[in-house]
């Protein structure tokens, strides 16, 4: 599942940014940027669960968790940053991205994918009694909500010609995804 995580991730990343470039919507592209941190959060995981079946002691696999959730805090800052400037522009200099309909199919396949994805990993999670998969399917149900909130400012955007809900929605993302850096900084995340 943490594979198939990845490999989505990568693919939505970069058909979100096509797309985002192409309509000139910075929501689109925030969620492709996310989508790669996304994908190295899972690679954490990955890492981890490989480490424990090597064998290492429990503080030192902690420690090298702790820097490797740090690492990806400092993205996700660095990212909602730019998310929040990026779309603060747009709002202020009326920049009206062009509907998507690639990113709305995009957006609407990611809430399937991730709604299976985040039932699937809280499911495994509970049989193999894992905290840290239990915090990925956390993590993937909050992919959900996210890819929900960009299909809304682009939707809303396509169908009612607001374009304003394009930045609108990448603010919001923007919060959202200081949340998660705050977490991962914390020691929250998986």
């Amino acid at each position: 599942m943490e594979w198939f995580t990845i490999a989505w991730n990568v693919v939505e990343g970069v058909v979100a940014i096509a797309a985002g470039l192409l309509a000139n919507s910075v929501a689109l592209i925030g969620f492709g940027l996310d989508s790669f941190v996304e994908s190295s959060s899972a690679g954490i995981l990955v890492w981890r669960l490989k480490r424990e079946t090597t064998g290492m002691d429990e503080l030192h696999l902690e420690r090298l968790e702790k820097k490797a959730t740090r690492l990806v805090g400092v993205t996700l800052f660095i990212l909602a940053a730019y998310i929040f400037l990026d779309a603060t522009w747009s709002l202020f200099n009326q920049e009206r991205p062009q509907p998507s309909p690639l990113g709305i199919a995009l957006t609407s396949l990611s809430l399937l994918v991730m709604g299976f994805l985040a039932r699937a990993k809280r499911r495994l999670g509970n049989e193999l009694a894992s905290p840290s998969l239990l915090a990925d399917a956390t993590q993937t149900r909050a992919c959900f909500w996210l890819s929900l909130v960009v299909l809304a400012g682009i939707g809303l955007n396509a169908a009612f010609g607001w374009w304003w809900a394009d930045p609108i929605a990448a603010i919001g993302m923007a919060f959202y995804i200081l949340k998660e850096g705050l977490e991962a900084w914390d020691g929250d995340a998986h």
